[in-house]
């Protein structure tokens, strides 16, 4: 009986082990991983009346070992307008670009297998007609895309925003000033995943620059361009979010599960924990604010969903990745001195990357009263010109 009792534990032991090793290899699994991207978009037609857009799309399988298919796609939309979106009528279509399977005469998506570390492609196609298109401002694409594979039949959604309006860089002509420079917020589309912040560069600010000015771009757009952004649908908070987040103020973006989550996504949960822990003590003994100072960059950040214009008001926007990389790459390919700044309206400026030689202290005074509009004004850049 003794032997049989010791045995039993054994097996129990082992069984749990078992147990916490498979659990270990699931958990380090990616699942259906399997992404869509978009690679290039164009207007087909630009006319009072119609708009037609093409955009090519990618399904890329992000996984090392595992195929991924695709049995279902479809689009859902939104039009953002500055009015009324009566008599306007759109119509959508997918249609796949695999390279060893034409596509169907009915546009019928059928079943495909993106092989492992591979991708597909598919063309988005958009026809806009109505009596007066001046008034549209942005297209909300969503496209809805079926995973099947070793997590199960899981549903995704791919956002791709096309901005519809675009102003023309020589009325860019409202300059003001201050002490320190001449400041000149500019006008540009809306910006979104589908741009790069150096082209926007070269088509808004360009015309209207001169040598010695300097150019600033808000993080937040800067974000949005390279693509740093989550529907808080793609975002599962956890045991740690949806407990911390309460302990922060209801006007941080940290204050939501889904805010929290992202944080700790970003960061790892170790560090979010102990930066909370050691925050915590920190502000008893009267020293606020250790949290943002430990728990990484992107603690201070991170901006919610309403954090900013829509359709983005929708979406959990980080800060921008590789800030200096990308200032000294304006400035090659310009000549532009350049920053990434953070301005509110209550006179907060942080400077997240500068090019060389570029005044930190003259960009302070300069951005103080916050020049650049992230809402309708759409002035998200602002070209600085010193006065010394």
């Amino acid at each position: 009986m003794e032997f049989l009792g010791w045995l039993v534990t054994l097996l129990i032991i082992i069984g749990i082990i078992g147990y916490l090793f498979i659990e270990w290899q699931y958990r380090q699994r990616p699942g259906n991983d399997l992404e869509l991207s978009a690679r290039d978009w164009t207007f087909d037609t630009y006319e009072s009346n119609h708009y037609a857009i093409s955009l090519d799309a990618v399904f890329s399988n992000r996984t090392r070992s595992l195929e991924i298919f695709i049995p279902e796609v479809s689009i859902d939309y939104e039009l953002l307008s500055g009015d009324s979106l009566d008599g306007i009528t759109v119509k959508t279509d997918i249609i796949p670009q695999h390279e060893d399977f034409p596509a169907r005469a009915d546009n019928y998506w059928f079943a495909y297998i993106v092989k492992v570390g591979q991708a597909t492609n598919a063309s988005i196609k958009v026809d806009i007609t109505g009596e007066d298109l001046s008034r549209l401002k942005s297209l909300w694409l969503k496209v809805n895309y079926l995973t099947y594979g070793p997590e199960g039949r899981i549903p995704k959604t791919g956002h791709l925003i096309v901005p519809l309006k675009f102003p023309n860089p020589e009325n860019a002509t409202s300059w003001r000033e201050n002490s320190v420079a001449h400041i000149l917020p500019v006008p540009t589309h809306l910006l979104t995943n589908l741009d790069s912040t150096v082209e926007i560069v070269k088509k808004y600010v360009t015309p209207c620059a001169q040598p010695g000015d300097i150019v600033t771009i808000g993080e937040t757009p800067v974000a949005i361009m390279q693509g740093r952004l989550r529907h808080p649908t793609t975002v599962h908070p956890g045991w740690l979010a949806k407990r911390l987040c309460y302990y922060f103020m209801s006007t941080s973006s940290l204050a939501t599960a889904c805010g929290m989550q992202t944080l700790i996504d970003v960061s790892g949960p170790w560090k979010v924990a102990s930066a909370f822990a050691i925050g915590a003590v920190a502000k008893i003994f009267g020293s606020p604010g250790m949290f943002y100072n430990l728990a990484g960059e992107q603690a201070r950040l991170i901006d919610d969903v309403t954090g900013t214009l829509p359709p983005f008001d929708q979406f959990i926007v980080l800060g921008p990745s590789r800030s200096q990389a990308l200032v000294d790459h304006i400035f090659q390919e310009t000549g532009l001195q350049a920053a990434i700044v953070d301005v509110n309206d209550l006179k907060a400026v942080k400077i997240l990357a500068k090019t060389q030689n570029t005044d930190e202290q003259m960009l302070i005074q300069a951005l103080i009263d916050n020049p650049a509009g992230n809402a309708d004004e759409q002035t998200p850049v602002v070209l600085i010109r010193p006065k010394s």
